[in-house]
């Protein structure tokens, strides 16, 4: 569930991009706090946007073919909920330092071309 802070923050967006940015951040601040870690800096966006999708921000699906089921709509059990949470737990929080933010800032901007890496330059 986001905190209150993070919904209000992401009201004050118009741009579903914006108002995910800040389910985003939210997420990058737990990783860094220690709530939980995450593998790398892509799986930590991978979550926050995860979590904007659930909390009704109009977002593409995910890549890799938005193939709904009716096992994915539903809420998993606890015993799986609990088993996710505590592995997440054990993971660093190295992913959510500033270079690996950059890095991967970077490296998604070079995929997608020259103007947009010089934007993540910036």
């Amino acid at each position: 569930m986001p905190e209150k802070k993070t919904l209000k923050r992401a009201s004050r967006h118009k741009t579903p991009s914006g108002q995910a940015g800040e389910y985003v951040r939210e997420e990058i601040e737990h990783i860094r706090q220690g709530k939980h870690g995450a593998r790398s800096a892509r799986q930590a966006i991978a979550i926050g946007l995860s979590k904007a999708r659930r909390a009704g921000v109009k977002l593409p699906p995910p890549p890799g073919g938005g193939k709904t089921t009716k096992a994915t709509n539903r809420k998993p059990s606890a015993k799986r909920s609990r088993a996710t949470h505590k592995a997440l737990e054990r993971e660093g929080s190295a992913a959510a330092s500033p270079l690996a933010l950059s890095r991967h800032a970077r490296s998604s901007a070079r995929n997608r071309g020259s103007a947009d890496l010089r934007r993540a330059a910036r």
